[in-house]
């Protein structure tokens, strides 16, 4: 039996108002938000985090002060841990955070600790980007060196078609599709994701490509399981912030489509795995309300895959692929 350490890497959020102004530091410290040079980064990300701190703070305040993302990530941690110890191997699953507690400093010691044979290096973002997935490892790789931790490693890339992935979002979808039903008789899906500045993808950056593969593959599923005609679906982007010219065609776009043509929608967050502002204030209430101020018959938000028992298991395959 061997002792199997796997780390679940996502974004983080602040636990609290007083943690957003540093959070948001460390957000546009990062050379792969923000790629200025030492010493000029860290100046330009202490203005941006002090001038967006007071509306960021507002964000939270719509759900409760803080960011839950922690503790779902938490939750999937332990369902993966619990699934993976199946096995006959000691698994402890670990969570670091790129923007706040717990990062990587902090996950590398208690890896050092566990004594591990092997690590696994799992981020749970679906999609690859350099500004989340690489950033996150980059960062680990440093820390894991600081740490003196010598147990050879495995990254886990992307699995933007990964079957559990695939079937809990069709399920997820699918319900939703039959809730918006009820209400109006034509619907289409806006598959949403995290934005970026196009800048990034001409730079060779594959997450559109990535995400629209995922969404792809989820309606491949759906068809599959209804054996009906495609349903009418569109990748949109949400999140934009700043001058740049960013990838779109962005939600608000897709909204005003969707009310021009009489349709409702079923917004499904395609490249988010786990519930927090993005989804809870951007998607339930912002875009909701603009959805509501268009007239559009009906919004119905398919919730993250979270904890869906198809996803974990998924993600064990991961895992068990990548020993």
């Amino acid at each position: 039996m061997s002792r199997i350490a796997v780390v679940l890497f996502n974004l983080g959020g602040p636990d609290r108002p007083e943690s957003v102004e540093p959070f948001l530091f460390n957000l546009f410290n990062d050379p792969a938000i923000i790629g200025l040079a030492w010493p000029l980064r860290p100046v330009l990300a202490r203005v941006i985090s002090r001038r967006r701190a007071p509306l960021a703070r507002e964000i939270y305040e719509n759900i409760g002060g803080g960011s839950p993302l922690l503790g779902l990530t938490r939750d999937q941690a332990s369902a993966l841990e619990t699934r993976l110890s199946q096995g006959g191997d000691t698994v402890r699953v670990f969570v670091s955070m790129r923007y706040w507690h717990p990062m990587s400093d902090e996950t590398a010691l208690l890896v050092h600790d566990f004594g591990p044979d092997e690590v696994v290096l799992l981020p749970l973002y679906p999609q690859y980007s350099t500004t989340t997935t690489a950033s996150s490892l980059k960062d680990w790789r440093r820390a894991a060196a600081a740490a003196k931790l010598a147990a050879p490693s495995r990254e886990i890339c992307c699995y933007p078609t990964e079957e559990g992935l695939i079937e809990a979002q069709a399920e997820l979808v699918l319900k939703g599709l039959r809730e918006a039903a009820e209400k109006c008789s034509a619907v289409r899906i806006l598959f949403s994701a995290h934005g970026l500045p196009k800048r990034v993808v001409d730079k060779g950056d594959p997450y559109p490509a990535q995400i629209g593969e995922t969404a792809n593959a989820v309606i491949g599923a759906i068809i599959a399981a209804t054996g009906e005609a495609e349903p009418g679906w569109v990748v949109c982007y949400q999140s934009r912030v700043g001058p740049l010219e960013w990838i779109g065609p962005s939600i608000e776009d897709e909204l005003k489509r969707a009310a021009q043509d009489g349709v409702g929608v079923v917004v499904v967050p395609i490249a988010f795995v786990s519930e927090h502002s993005e989804t809870l204030v951007e998607l339930d209430i912002e875009y909701r309300k603009v959805a509501a101020d268009l007239g559009l018959p009906e919004y119905v938000r398919v919730p993250a895959v979270g904890c869906h028992p198809k996803f974990i298991e998924g993600l064990a395959r991961l895992v068990g692929d990548a020993k």
